[in-house]
């Protein structure tokens, strides 16, 4: 299967990262976490860039979590942390773009496509939509601190508990109302509606969106504790590897909460 490729496309002042593996519903590899980091240090250098729209190519999917198949090479806890270290690079640097991010969400937001999905400043989604991280179900690692806390600031407590424990994905309906999808809009008229947004956020004051965003990434980020320890005991532990090992052979894993 291939690896995929991230690639920009450009309209004016609004730029598309598009996300290009729809065979695999657009899961991540790191040749496409790479292509992300590129995009992103691309258009924020880029003083013509007013805008910038995130979308899953395919229509079925935004990207459904990263490529499974990559964790078997991990051996040691270590791994975990490095593996959450160089994530949290790909996302802050997306988080800290200095234009308005759009999430168009069609389909699937799982896993490391739902962290993605969350450091953009906004997020339209189709019906049917899902949203979720199912760990606790399918491979029992975990997040790290930065990224329950995005969800924690997205979803709310509560909320992000029960998505987590359960293993549910959340309907588009339910992140609606919670706060985290400005609208649902129907298949045939999200293209319409995105190209309304963005025509909206172009004839907005550049310096006002950029300060503003920075203020609420600050204040979301202050104060956030180091996780390193239970990233180690998440990814460090026997339930990791047969999660995904259980994954890879589609089966069911068999967790000894060890």
């Amino acid at each position: 299967m291939s690896d995929g490729e991230v690639r920009v496309v450009r309209d004016g002042g609004v730029a598309t990262i598009l996300f290009d593996r729809p065979q695999a519903r657009n899961a991540m590899t790191w040749r496409m976490y790479e292509g992300l980091a590129a995009a992103c240090a691309q258009l924020s250098g880029d003083d013509t860039v007013r805008v910038t729209v995130l979308r899953g190519v395919g229509g079925k999917a935004f990207i459904a979590g990263t490529d499974i198949a990559q964790f078997r090479e991990f051996t040691k806890p270590e791994d975990g942390v490095a593996y959450e270290e160089k994530m949290e690079v790909y996302l802050a640097a997306l988080e800290a773009m200095p234009m308005p991010t759009l999430a168009v969400v069609e389909g699937w937001a799982i896993g490391g496509g739902l962290a993605i999905a969350a450091c953009c400043d906004l997020r339209i989604a189709t019906p049917g939509t899902k949203f979720g991280v199912p760990i606790a179900r399918t491979l029992g690692n975990c997040l790290s601190v930065s990224n329950y806390a995005r969800l924690v600031a997205s979803l709310g407590p509560s909320r992000t508990k029960q998505m987590m424990l359960l293993a549910e994905n959340v309907p588009a309906e339910d992140a609606l109302a919670a706060g985290f999808l400005m609208e649902i809009a129907e298949p045939h008229a999200l293209d319409a509606r995105v190209a309304a947004i963005c025509e909206r956020l172009l004839g907005n004051a550049p310096v006002t969106m950029r300060v503003t965003k920075e203020a609420i990434r600050r204040l979301q980020h202050v104060g956030i504790p180091n996780g390193d320890d239970l990233v180690r005991a998440a990814y460090g532990s026997d339930d990791f590897h047969e999660g995904v090992d259980a994954f890879v052979a589609k089966r069911p894993p068999q967790w000894k909460g060890r």
